[in-house]
């Protein structure tokens, strides 16, 4: 069984807004997170996606126009000879009180049976306190990042004291990798 890495998106690949990233041109990668996906699967990972896209039930874009925002991320990871495995995304509000938006864990449990993975053995990386929860509720390995909204949570649920918390997905990853037995 290969090992993945589960990762959100806005906040842990690229730049988070309060208004949501509505276009491929408003999508800009974190300094050092799509080289990070890189090194991961250079090491073997596996490495999927689970992003919240509420901007679609909200009429702020499309699905076509999630579609170009994530053909934009998978150019740029196939310049470095890389790419994702896997992109799941919940396109509800959350008032449809669906079991695929995080917090919930629909979104994980998808990737576990779509990859035949222990999510008990797989961290997921994010930004945000539904991020968190998510994870313990599929008993994945929860991660936070202090970028995006990682800071916020980090002053504002005490709950997080337990979760190992990085700079920034370059971080995670190197430690991820130096921590790895040969």
């Amino acid at each position: 069984m290969r090992a993945m890495i589960i990762l959100d998106r806005d906040g842990v690949i690229n730049h988070d807004s309060d208004g949501y990233i509505k276009s491929p041109e408003e999508w800009r990668p974190i300094l050092g997170s799509l080289e990070a996906i890189n090194q991961l699967k250079k090491a073997g990972y596996l490495v999927t996606i689970a992003t919240n896209q509420s901007g679609i039930a909200r009429g702020l874009f499309s699905e076509q126009t999630l579609q170009d925002i994530h053909t934009k991320m998978t150019k740029l990871l196939a310049i470095l000879g890389s790419g994702i495995d896997g992109i799941y995304y919940c396109p509800h509000s959350p008032q449809a009180n669906c079991v695929c938006r995080k917090p919930n864990a629909g979104l994980l449990i998808k990737i576990a049976h779509d990859f035949d993975i222990d999510l008990t053995q797989t961290p997921f990386v994010g930004d945000n306190i539904s991020d968190i929860k998510a994870a313990e509720m599929a008993q994945a390995k929860p991660i936070l990042l202090r970028t995006g909204k990682g800071e916020r949570v980090i002053q504002s649920y005490p709950e997080v004291a337990n979760v190992p918390i990085y700079d920034d997905l370059a971080h995670f990853v190197r430690e991820t990798l130096n921590s790895r037995p040969i």
